[in-house]
């Protein structure tokens, strides 16, 4: 099978890409480089199989030329809204890019385009008598990430309906796992700090609960939704609520001083967990790493 994956060179898409080149498919990575590494890649590069990699942004001419020379079967785009990227600088790239990948599935005729969204900016704060979140509960976006977030699916909807293109759209809760930016996640923050003796700041007072995804687990669900799950917004997560703050007791252990406190953000959301419902059903998919287990190997230098 021949895939594209956008965002290739970064934390998902280059564990993607590895699991990909596994399986024995032909891989083109497409990344501007712009928060993704090629570090990232080395064990793709060093592992065998046929990856190409192409320093360039989804919208760019060349990408459209590509897509048509390649013909894949799935075009993975995983650089929308880059996690510790202000969205305010990132919206509109990220549109721009989903267009131009949209349009290039369309003009070659074939082809399945997926992708990845952050779960707690589409659901916004939902009532703890009505978590998990199954897919069928109203958004209520967050912040320009959400709105964003929102706008993407529509696009997606869109371009079904009017071009045939399928899709399917992944709402992940908090990925994390090994090459994650301390900037990007609140786990790669934590392990940071206790590898490099620092202390970490809460923004707030650290009771807000995520829904924290390994991201082999994550990487699993994407594979599977290449040929499943078509036209559908599917949650990847466990179904269980942890605590920043129990995240860090779990990770420092419980007689560690508690982290320096700082404002809340303003687009936080207070609590978020997903019901995989959906992902058992139409993916085969559950998770299986526990997060004792994956915060675990994060911890080793």
């Amino acid at each position: 099978m021949n895939v594209v994956v956008v965002g290739g060179a970064g934390f998902i898409g280059s564990h993607l890409t590895e699991r990909l080149l596994a399986e024995g498919h032909v891989v083109d990575v497409v990344d501007s480089l712009s928060t993704g590494s090629l570090s990232n890649l080395a064990e793709a590069r060093a592992g065998g199989g046929t990856l190409k990699i192409h320093t360039m942004d989804a919208a760019a001419p060349e990408f459209e030329a590509l897509v048509a020379m390649r013909a894949p079967e799935v075009v993975y785009h995983l650089g929308l809204l880059p996690p510790g990227e202000p969205a305010e600088r990132t919206a509109g790239s990220s549109l721009a890019s989903l267009v131009s990948v949209l349009e290039a599935v369309r003009r070659a005729g074939a082809g399945k385009v997926v992708v990845a969204l952050s779960a707690v900016s589409l659901y916004g704060d939902v009532p703890a008598k009505e978590q998990p979140v199954k897919e069928g509960h109203a958004w209520n976006p967050v912040g320009v990430r959400g709105v964003v977030s929102q706008s993407v699916l529509d696009l997606l909807a869109a371009y079904r309906w009017l071009h045939a293109v399928e899709f399917t759209a992944l709402a992940l809760g908090n990925v994390y796992g090994p090459r994650q930016r301390p900037e990007a996640g609140v786990v790669a923050a934590f392990a940071s700090a206790l590898l490099d003796g620092a202390m970490p700041v809460l923004h707030g007072d650290g009771r807000q609960t995520r829904d924290f995804v390994h991201v082999d687990d994550t990487v699993d669900a994407l594979v599977r939704a290449a040929h499943k799950a078509s036209g559908l917004v599917v949650n990847i997560g466990t179904g269980v609520a942890t605590s920043v703050r129990e995240l860090w007791n779990l990770m420092a252990g419980s007689g560690a001083k508690r982290p320096t406190t700082g404002p809340r953000r303003t687009d936080d959301v207070s609590r978020c967990s997903l019901a995989p419902t959906r992902a058992r059903i139409h993916l085969a998919w559950a998770p299986w790493t526990d997060l004792a287990t994956g915060v675990r190997s994060l911890l080793v230098e």
